[in-house]
């Protein structure tokens, strides 16, 4: 615990209180975190619950998650330092970086873009799936499934939350730079910004796997990163015959192979200073990772919700909640959207907030900067159901617990 965080006085006992009712309780989560920020660091920590409960062993805000959707913005991050350093352009056809044509059957005549991928405007879907190509495939073949198109929007046309857009993403990225994807990240966002964390386990130390957040469904059943203190025989779907060789990895063949949409394993404290980042306009602790400019263009709605121009839920997960999703930029959303039919504040207070959720394998997780104010928090829960329920808005009760912090 920092001298800093007991300066400004966050006990979070209060907190413990309401979300405490022990982990046997049904319905009560397994873990819970939240972590409070500023421009200077860290505010208030405020932890309770289990890492892993077959250890016995206590949750930090230093223990690395599988922080599911959050990893989007961070992997958008490593967008935008690619495309200040001219190796990435965000408004090009991306048929050229990949080497082959991505287009909508439908509208073949329409260029896909990184800028409609990032902000879930592809006109891509889920529906033929997203992470099950194994280390020796090629992610191409999915897009040979009419599936995976929405042939009634073209591109740039329609939201649709569509976790597929970012492993294409990944892809580019690898078929720019010709390193894997994991590696990039380390290289190009989590290293310069001191963030010990991970894409699928591979790149973190044995150490920090040996801290990692057990992930349980509402039942308290373990669902991912059980793994008893050590890293994963193997971090990433495996090949066809079953065996696990990394060297089979070739650029730009296979961006799901280290789940670029959600598999990023990060710390509370670690995503706190991702915040701390877009509080900072791309500046913190004295490094300018990010131009302003770029900061701008992640964070700028790029759509905005209206009858008839998109979905305001994921389709992917049965968490159907309407009005979660009404503004969104570059794997940024932007809360409180003053329109009908939304409901995209948990924060109960109406103040316009950037950042980003997460929901998956019974976690539920939230980064939100107020940037007016100079503030921010973040916060996750595990053991949580697979639909965000008992809120006023389209987020769970527990999550408008944590996001009030009181």
């Amino acid at each position: 615990m920092s001298t800093r965080w007991m300066r400004k006085g966050g006990s979070g006992c209060l907190l413990g209180l309401l979300l405490l009712a022990g982990t046997a309780r049904a319905g009560a989560p397994v873990a819970t975190v939240r972590v409070g920020f500023d421009h200077d660091g860290v505010t208030s920590t405020q932890v309770h619950g289990f890492a892993d409960k077959a250890a016995g062993r206590k949750v930090t805000a230093d223990d690395p998650v599988r922080i599911a959707s959050i990893s989007k913005l961070v992997t958008a991050i490593g967008v935008m330092r690619l495309v200040e350093a001219g190796k990435l352009d965000l408004d090009a056809d991306v048929s050229g970086q990949l080497g082959w044509p991505l287009r909508n059957p439908a509208f073949p005549d329409t260029p896909i873009t990184l800028r409609l991928l990032m902000s879930h405007r592809s006109s891509l879907t889920d529906a033929a799936g997203y992470w099950q190509t194994p280390l020796d495939g090629q992610l191409r073949g999915l897009l040979e499934d009419p599936r995976a198109w929405d042939t009634q929007h073209a591109p740039g046309t329609y939201f649709r939350y569509t976790n597929l857009n970012f492993p294409l993403v990944a892809q580019v990225m690898e078929r720019a730079t010709g390193e894997r994807f994991d590696r990039l990240m380390q290289r190009l966002v989590l290293k310069p910004l001191h963030i010990d964390g991970c894409f699928n386990w591979d790149t973190c130390s044995d150490a920090t796997a040996a801290r990692a957040v057990v992930l349980y469904d509402a039942d308290g059943k373990p669902v991912k990163d059980d793994n008893h203190g050590r890293k994963p025989d193997c971090p990433v779907v495996p090949a066809q015959d079953g065996s696990c060789n990394l060297a089979q990895w070739r650029a730009g063949e296979n961006g799901a192979l280290f789940s670029p949409q959600g598999g990023l394993r990060i710390s509370a404290h670690g995503l706190a200073r991702i915040g701390r980042l877009l509080l900072g306009n791309g500046r913190i602790d004295g490094v300018q990772l990010l131009a302003p400019a770029s900061v701008q263009a992640l964070i700028t709605p790029l759509w905005q919700y209206r009858d008839g121009n998109g979905l305001t839920y994921e389709e992917d997960t049965d968490d159907r909640g309407k009005g979660f999703f009404c503004r969104y930029g570059m794997a940024v959303q932007t809360l409180a959207t003053p329109a009908t039919g939304c409901r995209d504040d948990p924060f109960g207070d109406g103040i316009e907030r950037i950042g980003h959720s997460g929901s998956a394998y019974g976690l539920q997780a939230g980064l939100w900067v107020d940037r007016e104010h100079g503030t921010g928090v973040v916060w996750f829960a595990t053991g949580m159901p697979d639909q965000r329920l008992g809120g006023h808005s389209a987020f769970s009760a527990v999550e408008e617990k944590l996001a009030r912090g009181k």
